[in-house]
């Protein structure tokens, strides 16, 4: 994925807001990702995604490299979106 391709479909986040707001705001757990335009407080399907960008700015990394381009991305979690999963539920990581 492009750092400007949306990482949460869901209220229209990309991967480069995600990515700056995390070294702007230095979030202690990842569900502070959630102040950034609400990413991973819809459906679900991005939460992996923003956890990986997380952990890399815990370990002083560049951001991990979301291996899909931006249309595989967005069938991806088209088909999670309905298959019904929802961000409460257990299930709700992408499927490798």
């Amino acid at each position: 994925m492009q750092p400007d391709d949306k990482l949460c479909y869901c209220f229209h986040v990309t991967q480069r807001k995600v990515v700056n707001w995390i070294r702007l705001h230095q979030p202690r757990v990842p569900s502070e990702i959630s102040e950034c335009g609400g990413a991973g407080t819809g459906c679900g399907w991005c939460v992996p995604f923003l956890r990986r960008l997380f952990d890399a700015a815990q370990q002083a990394q560049p951001p991990a490299a979301i291996e899909l381009d931006a249309a595989q991305y967005a069938a991806q979690r088209e088909a999670y979106v309905r298959r019904g999963r929802k961000h409460s539920d257990q299930s709700a990581a992408p499927d490798p």
